[in-house]
């Protein structure tokens, strides 16, 4: 049953998507709660928010993820739905569930479908049985060298041991012999143990130059399932996305309409509701599934900017109970774009520069997006991330969005914080990157080079 649009969005979360958040309620007419930490008592979203709420000291888990300190923030200000954004709780099933318990909105998947896509072994298993292709590896769990040996053997070196409850490159340990693997698993356990609580870890082979792509899907747990192309996100560092482009300059047409209707038939398969990502390794032309994401992705945009399509503002209405208005004949690919993300940190050793920015002046023009919570005089705290903002460009084609890309960055300046500007400005004027022709290991090769 169609429920009424939400009367007042919480958003539980900062930054830049928290401000994002914010546009597409009040596009849709729907009034907005900012909550915050001390530390960011200044921020952009609590000053546009209809109302802002303080639910505790800097520290995450005394704030941004205390769920009492969020619902009593709903109770007080009268919020109906919890937007969560990316990162914090938008992940947590078990957050879902209470919301749920508590008459509350989320506005995101059913908590069954966020728990089971959040354990990596879980969700290779569910994925494999809804027919979508993935990495030759491990069943389940392994707890001891025996099986893994095992394993490894039927699969042929080179492994990547992977922690269950992995992201972020944390517990991923890769053994190109026999004897390396002993090692891989007991660092890999620890780090998982360390970072995660939980050091179940799982085999996969290891690709030498994969692409990371990613297909993104929009369903309406009604049985309606589309996908909206991908992006190619394998610029990365340490596992973690610096550029991400759409569409992939190593797919084709037919590649991207089978892979992509692969994946919405498995969501419609699944009762999937709301946005989510389903990530893959390709090399060679085949695609395997590494995992799914089940929130708005940081590279949204990209998506948004190709197909004219307001993922957040999709969100809403369907965590609202409205049906999918596009079919799959309307989705279009126009042109091309590109995302980078600036953060604050060292273009160099990538230390984090928190600080105040005395001068923030970003590019602007045809074709030309920002998405940023940053200003002149605004205070980058050292206890998130160092996101500054993203910039995000499209062209009609690739090479003009690269173009408009160059011109864009020379334009951005961001001073009193170091940040990764002069890396992008060095990437876009490369030839492999101008080409297309690099993998999820090209960028660590390239700054390896580069720092001698």
């Amino acid at each position: 049953m169609t429920r009424p649009m939400f009367d007042k969005i919480l958003i539980a979360n900062r930054g830049e998507i928290a401000l994002r958040v914010l546009r597409a309620a009040k596009e849709l007419g729907i009034a907005t709660v900012a909550v915050h930490s001390t530390a960011d008592a200044d921020a952009m979203h609590v000053r546009l928010a209809d109302e802002s709420v303080c639910i505790g000291p800097p520290p995450a888990r005394d704030s941004y993820l205390n769920i009492p300190a969020l619902l009593s923030a709903c109770e007080i200000t009268g919020a109906d739905a919890i937007h969560p954004g990316y990162g914090f709780l938008s992940e947590n099933a078990r957050f879902a569930e209470i919301l749920q318990d508590h008459d509350i909105a989320f506005i995101g998947p059913k908590a069954e479908h966020i728990r089971t896509m959040g354990d990596k072994i879980e969700a290779k298993r569910t994925a494999r049985a809804l027919g979508i292709p993935c990495v030759p590896g491990s069943d389940g769990g392994i707890t001891d060298d025996e099986t893994a040996q095992a394993v490894a053997a039927e699969i042929g070196f080179p492994v990547i041991v992977k922690a269950a409850a992995g992201g972020g490159g944390r517990g991923m340990k890769v053994a190109r012999t026999e004897a390396d693997l002993s090692d891989a698993l007991g660092t890999a356990r620890s780090e998982a143990k360390a970072a995660f609580g939980d050091d179940a870890v799982y085999i996969e082979k290891y690709l030498e130059k994969p692409r990371h792509i990613e297909i993104q899907i929009l369903g309406d747990g009604q049985g309606n399932a589309i996908h909206l192309g991908e992006r190619d996100c394998s610029l990365q560092r340490r596992h973690q996305k610096v550029w991400e482009e759409g569409p992939s300059p190593a797919l084709n047409a037919a590649q991207r309409a089978e892979i992509g209707e692969t994946c919405a038939a498995a969501m419609r398969k699944l009762g999937y509701r709301g946005v989510g990502t389903i990530e893959f390794l390709y090399e060679d032309g085949n695609f395997y599934f590494i995992e799914m994401n089940t929130r708005i992705q940081v590279e949204h945009p990209v998506t948004e900017m190709i197909t004219g399509i307001d993922l957040v503002n999709e969100q809403i209405r369907i965590a609202a109970g409205s049906p999918l208005t596009l079919s799959q004949a309307d989705v279009r690919l126009d042109g091309h774009a590109i995302e980078c993300r600036v953060n604050a940190e060292h273009p160099d050793t990538f230390r984090p520069s928190p600080g105040r920015i005395s001068y923030f002046h970003p590019p602007g023009g045809l074709g030309v997006r920002v998405d940023s919570a940053a200003y002149q005089g605004y205070t980058i705290p050292p206890n998130y991330d160092s996101l500054v903002g993203k910039l995000i460009v499209h062209g009609r084609t690739r090479t003009e969005a690269l173009m408009r890309l160059r011109r864009s960055l020379d334009e951005f300046i961001v001073d009193g914080i170091d940040t990764t500007l002069p890396l992008f400005r060095t990437l876009v004027r490369n030839t492999d990157v101008q080409n297309g022709d690099y993998d999820i290991h090209w960028l660590e090769h390239f700054l390896a080079a580069q720092n001698g």
